[in-house]
């Protein structure tokens, strides 16, 4: 079994607040995505190479409430939160096996659809992130090609992924064993501090970071 970086998601209360912060801190335009119906969440998208993409996603004002919680701990989300990188996903051709490779709470796996597209993907029943969103939500696709390389290419690559998390080891023995695939590096964090994510990512203006929030000054994920 191997598993592979498929993509980093921003969450936000509002997708246009969402939007502009990845724009203002690449320099790029991001793509319509669409909706999630069983989630009452919708997207935009930016690719990040043939087979890897960013996506910010909230809920959509336009949707039905769902019957359970949203995915990405929607809903925690005050009002006035600010985007953050919150979470990573990995990309599995057997998501059985991984799930139950792996040593932190996925939680079961649903079937979800955007538009043409549908996959299989683990949501904890509470919508919360596995670990903060330090270890990875599992994803299956059940249609081709890659939805990342159906986006234009607007010159951007994602060069590397940290994950910072107060216990690295166990975290990286928790990848080790999924056979990651991906430039992810897993950095040690004091105790106490929350895990948080930044994605280095290659665009036509030179090396970018994206940070955790919209400052930079917090990293409480």
């Amino acid at each position: 079994m191997q598993t592979f970086l498929d993509h980093i998601a921003v969450v936000t209360p509002d997708l246009a607040r969402g939007v502009r912060f990845v724009e203002q801190t690449l320099g790029v335009s991001m793509q319509a995505g669409g909706q999630h119906p069983r989630m009452g969440t919708h997207n935009q998208l930016l690719r990040l190479g043939d087979d890897v993409y960013l996506e910010v996603i909230a809920a959509d004002p336009t949707a039905a409430a769902p019957q359970r919680p949203r995915w990405f701990e929607l809903d925690q989300l005050p009002a006035d939160a600010l985007p953050r990188l919150g979470t990573w996903v990995v990309r599995t051709d057997d998501i059985v096996a991984a799930r139950a490779a792996c040593s932190w709470d996925t939680g079961p796996v649903e079937t979800m659809t955007r538009g043409a597209l549908s996959w299989r993907i683990t949501i904890p029943e509470d919508g919360g992130l596995p670990a903060n969103g330090a270890a990875p939500t599992l994803i299956q696709w059940d249609t081709q090609p890659h939805p990342a390389s159906m986006l234009d290419d607007v010159g951007c690559t994602l060069q590397a992924l940290e994950v910072f998390h107060h216990v690295p080891d166990r975290l990286r023995s928790a990848l080790d064993r999924l056979s990651l695939s991906g430039n992810v590096q897993v950095r040690p964090l004091p105790v106490g501090q929350s895990p948080y994510l930044l994605a280095h990512i290659r665009t036509p203006h030179g090396l970018q970071t994206l940070p955790a929030n919209l400052t930079g000054t917090s990293n409480q994920a």
